[in-house]
């Protein structure tokens, strides 16, 4: 079996020189970078790129709402049409970095509040599938199980990769239990491992947060895990 390992890289200037992103680096096979719309900026991205591409780890455009005060974490009250034109600059920042890096977009991830949003939202859900559509060539779209995103994104014609959180608790319906209660993120590599062993029949990438308590642990654990459970690791994305 063949499973992705992914985590949200470019978010932090004092993440990145501490040295947390370059060993997750070293751990994972997908890079979702963040676009600068809720973190970041262009000097992180090409250096997050530059070392993604030194180490052949694949590169996603991590997009999400321009809310940098609440770290793109909340649903922002988007027009569709202002949503579709942000997201594709967003996306074409990133190509453009990316390329001088050496290296290509390979997906799109939303993030935060507007990965939650679209999983049933079928205003700012289309919004991101247009803003995909919107690029001559169509990148896949990495989401949760289920959601009207990846629905809409399938009956469109674009690839989707179907995502599973390690260290995030689950709600009975299979969405992601609201970071503002209690027990939401979850930190014990053993219960984190566990975790992505159990998702790895139902998805085909997997997500360590890179702001999780003790992320690059968890990141090594999951690994491990998965590889003792036979899996090959590598990225989804075509």
């Amino acid at each position: 079996m063949r499973i992705d390992l992914n985590a949200d890289l470019g978010e932090s200037w004092p993440r990145w020189e501490s040295g947390e992103d370059i060993a997750l680096l070293d751990v994972v096979t997908s890079a979702n970078v963040c676009c600068g719309a809720y973190a970041g900026d262009a000097d992180l991205m090409r250096a997050t790129c530059e070392a993604a591409v030194a180490r052949g780890v694949a590169i996603g455009a991590q997009v999400g709402y321009p809310d940098r005060d609440n770290f793109g974490r909340l649903h922002l009250d988007m027009p569709a049409a202002d949503l579709i034109g942000e997201l594709l600059s967003q996306i074409e920042l990133l190509d453009e970095i990316a390329r001088s890096a050496g290296g290509t977009i390979a997906y799109v991830k939303p993030h935060g509040g507007l990965y939650n949003t679209i999983v049933d939202d079928d205003a700012h859900a289309q919004a991101v599938v247009d803003a995909i559509q919107g690029r001559a060539t169509p990148l896949p779209l990495l989401g949760l199980p289920g959601s009207v995103s990846l629905s809409l994104a399938e009956a469109s014609g674009i690839p989707v990769i179907r995502e599973g959180f390690a260290d995030r608790a689950y709600t009975p319906d299979g969405r992601l239990v609201p970071r503002s209660e209690h027990g939401a993120v979850l930190d014990d590599p053993a219960v984190v491992a566990v975790q992505a062993v159990r998702l790895m029949d139902s998805v085909s990438s997997i997500c360590v947060h890179s702001d999780s308590p003790g992320a690059v642990d968890l990141a090594r654990a999951v690994r491990a895990a998965l590889e003792a459970a036979g899996a090959e690791l590598t990225s989804a994305a075509p």
